[in-house]
């Protein structure tokens, strides 16, 4: 059938050269050009519509389809887990790591994905954390719907987060993920409560292992240092039958620059007072949760033999209770010396934690067992010389700018205080300030490049 139709870009795309066109806008306009046409009609010259080309349906459809999946492979999601930050910030040092690695991929997300925050719980499905996601990005909406994940063939899941118990309770969404495409991996933050479960209760150790079951069979572990990784592959080769054949081992490091790691902020109304005490002589720091393995008993014990023996200096503990330390933390709350020269600083700010590096004059990591120590980047930071025990994570992390000691007695602790005091009168305490470490872009960029490849 012949068409006469307006001279419009659309009828040119899809009639071309098989139309014949007017223009105008007066009824005479159409009148003029249908004239015209009827003689080019009865002699047979007008426009024919036999080399018109057009699309069937199906074809079409493909068209639809092709274009579709070419956008999808473009801008890939990349879904990072944050079940636990959802719910709160524990303001432990894996919430540091989750909330500094969000921001960086929010802020500077990889050509061709899109980053989303994703959460659940044991009994809910995982859904998109948009409201949390413009809270966190200070832009808040709560009439954002958090609508159940879709995803598709090419994205990745990424389990940025800790929550054991929830990783353990959506194994079969992995395992259905994993049959979509879509490549599933996890952040290893550290093996210590099944290297070490003496230090641990027995319900955190089981649920521990069962969710490195769930990380054995997905697609790979990005760990925080090359000390994890090296015993995770150790672990997964004493538990072959639970490892995927794909799954692939990684590390990065973590940075140190608090200002990047959207901190907490906030300061005690006796700040001044307990920063002036903490400046006015030689200041020990230790930052971690009061654990069995963290070494708060050996390193109590230690002070207490100094003290005893006429020095004046200060130990100043920064962390809130966790695990099987009752009688530690009772003996701390009743110690004589407690807000003299002991000083116990639960659950601070990132800003009033910063304060409190300034003042003190070395950091202790008296540590049994680590991920990576990040207190040791943040010390090295503001150019606080490092006290640490002897562990692979720690030479690792710290190399020589760090002064060594080895025993689990008070007394093998209070002699390598005696000895480091005597080398820091004499300027030769090894200093930190030379040691290694990454901003938190940088590892971000790190791990984004190991989940990514």
């Amino acid at each position: 059938m012949p068409i006469v139709a307006r001279d419009i870009p659309v009828f040119r795309e899809v009639a071309g050269g098989s139309a014949f066109y007017f223009t105008g806008e007066a009824p005479g306009d159409l009148a003029s050009s249908l004239k015209t046409w009827l003689g080019l009609y009865h002699e047979r010259r007008h426009p024919g519509t036999d080399q018109l080309h057009w699309l069937t349906w199906q074809e079409s459809a493909e068209q639809i389809k092709k274009f579709l999946f070419r956008e999808n492979i473009l801008c890939r999601q990349l879904l990072v887990d944050v079940s636990e930050l959802v719910q709160k910030d524990a303001k432990s040092g894996i919430q540091r790591v989750v909330r500094s690695i969000l921001s960086e991929w929010l802020n500077h997300p990889p050509a061709g994905y899109r980053v989303e925050p994703v959460y659940a719980t044991e009994d809910q499905e995982y859904r998109y954390a948009r409201r949390f996601t413009h809270r966190f990005l200070n832009s808040p909406d709560e009439t954002l719907p958090d609508e159940p994940v879709a995803c598709a063939q090419g994205d990745i899941f990424f389990g940025l987060d800790f929550q054991p118990h929830v990783v353990f309770a959506q194994r079969t969404f992995y395992q259905a993920l994993r049959r979509q495409g879509v490549r599933v991996q996890f952040a290893v933050y550290d093996l210590l409560s099944v290297m070490l479960p003496q230090h641990f209760p027995a319900w955190a150790t089981d649920e521990f292992a069962r969710w490195l079951e769930v990380v054995a069979e997905s697609d790979g572990a990005v760990c925080i240092s090359r000390t994890v990784a090296n015993e995770l592959a150790c672990w997964l080769k004493e538990n072959e039958s639970t490892r995927h054949a794909s799954l692939k081992i990684d590390w990065f490091h973590l940075g140190a620059d608090v200002e990047h790691s959207v901190p907490t902020t906030g300061l005690p109304d006796d700040a001044k007072q307990v920063l002036d005490q903490l400046n006015a002589r030689l200041s020990f720091l230790i930052i971690s949760t009061l654990e069995p393995r963290k070494g708060h008993h050996q390193v109590l014990e230690a002070f207490e033999q100094l003290w005893q023996s006429g020095m004046d200096v200060n130990l100043v503990i920064v962390g809130k209770q966790g695990w099987l330390v009752e009688q530690m933390v009772k003996k701390i709350r009743l110690h004589p010396e407690l807000d003299r020269r002991l000083f116990w600083l639960d659950g601070i700010s990132d800003e009033y934690l910063e304060k409190v590096y300034a003042a003190s004059t070395c950091l202790i990591a008296a540590s049994e067992g680590e991920g990576f120590g990040l207190f040791l980047i943040e010390a090295a930071r503001h150019g606080l010389p490092i006290i640490a025990r002897d562990l692979p994570v720690f030479r690792e992390v710290a190399g020589n700018h760090a002064f060594y000691y080895n025993g689990s007695e008070p007394q093998s602790l209070a002699n390598a205080l005696w000895r480091w005091i005597e080398l820091y009168r004499q300027g030769e305490a090894p200093k930190s300030e030379g040691m290694p470490r990454l901003t938190w872009e940088q590892s971000a960029g790190q791990l984004l490049k190991a989940v990514l490849e």
